[in-house]
């Protein structure tokens, strides 16, 4: 069978579409994971044994279970116990909870991570514990976490893929479609390797930025 590039142009509405939501449900699963992994983070880092013990079964229970199981089982199992949530929804909640548990270990690390002489030197000067956060721990802590998440960031969107299970018409989805019509493979899934091969490479590129201007801001040398 050739190759043939007419039907990406055929198909390129259905494509752009899927890359749409896709980028979508990444943003807004990546939004979520990171205000979760923040604020657990620094209560598995600072809270007290309560806190931290209930951030970790947290951290353990999406950790150690599949984002395909998660989603799964929220989106066809909910409506048996009267939770009937949208296919989106569950999307991108559950990417959101799932990315916060890896995103609560990064921010956890980072903290924990800030040597405690700058932290004594803060309390000599006479700072509150809220100022020392904000002025010593916060900015360390964001270049600690930067490089690993990136790396979440990236992984999110390539995990992004799982959510065609729930029929939202996310790029793999739409991909899936487009074989099943024309029983076409290659032309379908190189399209599907350039469009998340793009977004990873665009998001790496953003970190290395960020990583750079921030790590010179702050006078530091990672």
């Amino acid at each position: 069978m050739s190759f043939n590039l007419g039907l990406l142009a055929e198909y390129g509405p259905q494509l752009r579409h899927g890359l749409q939501i896709t980028i979508l449900l990444w943003l807004a699963g990546s939004a979520i994971a990171a205000v979760i992994g923040f604020l657990c983070g620094f209560g598995a880092a600072l809270g007290p044994l309560w806190l931290r013990r209930a951030v970790r079964c947290y951290v353990e229970l999406f950790r150690g279970t599949p984002l395909l199981v998660q989603v799964f089982l929220v989106y066809s199992g909910g409506p048996h116990i009267g939770i009937t949530l949208g296919a989106m929804t569950v999307g991108i909640g559950g990417l959101g909870l799932y990315g916060g548990a890896y995103f609560t270990e990064t921010v956890r690390a980072g903290v924990l991570g800030i040597p405690n002489g700058q932290i004594e030197a803060g309390r000599a000067f006479g700072l509150t514990r809220l100022q020392i956060i904000r002025t010593v721990m916060l900015p360390q802590m964001l270049v600690l976490s930067l490089p690993p998440t990136v790396n979440l960031l990236i992984f999110l969107l390539k995990d992004t893929a799982v959510l065609s299970i729930l029929t939202i018409p996310e790029l793999t989805f739409e991909v899936t479609g487009m074989t099943l019509e024309t029983f076409a493979f290659v032309e379908p899934f190189l399209a599907l390797a350039i469009g998340y091969w793009a977004l990873v490479e665009l998001t790496a590129i953003v970190g290395r930025f960020a990583e750079q201007r921030l790590s010179r801001r702050l006078g530091m040398a990672l």
